[in-house]
């Protein structure tokens, strides 16, 4: 039986390896995902991680199909998917990584397509709403966007790597971050040390 439903979304901003692995480590726990790629999502996909994305259900069943939960994918034009409306239940909603054109569609109620009306859906329905953003420099109006969305209860978690746990690759600082995404899902799991642990946590 499923665990629970979750919203992923994955926007053009660079580190599409964090939205996968997240949809990995959900999907091997046995929930399932709703996925939503931003046109520009595909574009880093195909520009980081060399998918294949003229195929694109083809690619992602690949991905992710047979795996111990189940995943649907949403195009991002489709504004008529379950995801849309309030009335279909979710535990929540993650955009990793977003955008800096995706956190402003959602901190000023755009809803210009599935991605942003799904956002929309988790603030009006008072669910939870986590944003990876990743960008740099920050200028004023990323912050004044990111301390809106903020001061209404989501939780922002910049792509910042860690190093007091001594990675030994970029997985493992991929881990890091989608372990603190998923300590926001309040969803245990293994994927880094965390401090004052002295053994070697085991990786799922």
């Amino acid at each position: 039986m499923s665990k629970g439903n979750w919203v992923i979304g994955l926007t053009g901003a660079s580190g599409a390896q964090y939205g996968v692995r997240l949809c990995e480590v959900l999907l091997d726990l046995g929930l399932d995902v709703h996925l939503i790629i931003s046109d520009a999502g595909w574009r880093v996909l195909q520009d980081e991680l060399d998918w294949n994305v003229t195929k694109r259900q083809e690619v992602l069943d690949k991905q992710f199909g047979g795996r111990a939960g189940n995943y649907e994918y949403h195009p991002v034009a489709n504004i008529g998917a379950t995801v849309a409306s309030g009335s279909f239940r979710t535990k929540g909603m993650v955009v990793i990584p977003c955008s800096m054109g995706t956190l402003s569609g959602i901190a000023h109620g755009s809803s210009d397509n599935l991605l942003e009306r799904t956002a929309d859906v988790m603030l009006k329905e008072g669910r939870k709403l986590i944003l990876v953003p990743r960008e740099t420099p920050l200028h004023a109006i990323h912050l004044e966007n990111m301390l809106t969305l903020t001061r209404m209860g989501v939780r922002m978690i910049p792509a910042m790597p860690a190093f007091y746990n001594r990675p030994r690759s970029i997985e493992e600082m991929v881990d890091f971050l989608v372990g603190k995404v998923m300590d926001s899902m309040e969803i245990e799991h293994s994927l880094y040390r965390r401090w004052g642990d002295t053994d070697e946590q085991p990786r799922p």
